[in-house]
């Protein structure tokens, strides 16, 4: 092993070098990411691109790792296939940065899916809760309030430009929401509910009219 790396050109050491690098680390980093770690931790690279409000990652610790192993084997193809230097590195080159381009997306694909099914705050607008935890005035001091969201009850974090404190128990309804997800509440009443109370008529048999 060691005399047959030792016989091969400087730029074949590099390209084997890279591409078995780059493959060890590649392994590893799908392995985190399939079993929920977060490769990116690993590195502090990380450029967004903001696509309808959702980050795609071109330029992030994985990413590179995908662009070095492709850029690593396929310049070991192009010097099997007795390609120029400059060919070689050219198309090492652009195949690194499809495998980039690739995983960006398949990465945001997948966070698009995981997103689908967690709590969208703008849905909690317009609806009516209870007061948790007291909610200072004029944003004094941040509360918490019970409200239906999506199906299911929750508990989450609300102010108020109320100029009172909103106590514990008060019925309260979804005026706005902030963009990191905090409720902006203002006191309010209780629905009313059609009543279901059955009005009882007279029998025929009764007379309705009371003789003089």
């Amino acid at each position: 092993m060691a005399e047959w790396f030792s016989n091969l050109e400087f730029l074949s050491k590099i390209y084997w070098l890279v591409a078995i690098i780059g493959s060890l680390i590649f392994t590893v980093v799908m392995i985190m990411a399939f079993v929920g770690g977060d490769a990116d931790d690993i590195g502090d690279i990380d450029a967004d691109i903001d696509v309808d409000g959702a980050g795609f990652q071109f330029i992030s610790f994985k990413n590179l790792v995908g662009f070095f192993t492709i850029f690593g084997w396929s310049g070991i193809a192009c010097i099997d296939a007795g390609l120029s230097t400059p060919v070689t590195i050219v198309v090492s080159i652009i195949s690194g940065l499809l495998m980039m381009v690739i995983m960006a997306a398949l990465f945001y694909f997948i966070s698009k899916l995981s997103d689908s099914g967690t709590l969208n705050y703008k849905n909690a607008l317009d609806a009516v809760g209870e007061v948790y935890l007291p909610i200072g005035a004029d944003r004094s001091k941040m509360g918490k309030v019970n409200v239906s969201v999506q199906g299911s009850m929750r508990e989450l974090h609300a102010l108020t430009d109320s100029l009172t404190e909103l106590k514990t128990g008060t019925i309260i309804k979804v005026v706005d929401v902030t963009a990191n997800g905090i409720l902006i509440v203002d006191q309010t009443r209780k629905p009313i509910e059609p009543s279901r109370g059955n009005n009882e008529e007279l029998p025929a048999s009764k007379d309705r009219f009371i003789e003089p």
